[in-house]
């Protein structure tokens, strides 16, 4: 599987707006995250995930998801390829990132806000989860 967006659209009349991305289903979603990066700390990186998949979606603000095809857990290449996906309150979609990726999340204004849906349950995070250095791979500025 591969990353992918799953867009959906905004609504708005004179009762407000509704958000939505239709197309999304909460099959094997187990548990859920708000993400608000520090103005200090933008960038939270890098969280590799061998068997969970994370989907994203902007709440408020915008944010930058990086993310990269992990080649070998224990000493992956520092060449690998960095892909990213921009979100925005201004448009519905979701980031879909599936297991065996590394991710990063960036923050590009102050107070914005993520969800993060993920399928893994809690009790096996232990086992899945790898972390590396913010500066493992150079993220573009």
């Amino acid at each position: 599987m591969i990353p992918k967006v799953i867009s959906g659209g905004c609504f708005s009349d004179h009762r407000g707006s509704i958000s939505y991305v239709n197309d999304f289903t909460f099959e094997n979603i187990e548990r859920f995250y708000v993400i608000s990066n520090s103005d200090e700390n933008p960038i939270r990186a890098w969280q590799g995930h061998k068997l969970d998949a994370k989907n994203f979606y902007c709440l408020r603000g915008s944010f930058k998801i990086h993310f990269i095809k992990i080649d070998n857990w224990e000493n992956p290449s520092k060449n690998l390829v960095i892909e990213t996906i921009l979100v925005s309150e201004l448009e519905s979609k979701i980031v879909h990132i599936p297991a065996g990726y590394a991710n990063a999340i960036e923050s590009l204004e102050s107070n914005s806000k993520l969800m993060s849906f993920s399928t893994l349950p809690l009790a096996n995070v232990k086992d899945d989860d790898v972390r590396y250095p913010c500066d493992y791979w150079k993220i573009n500025e």
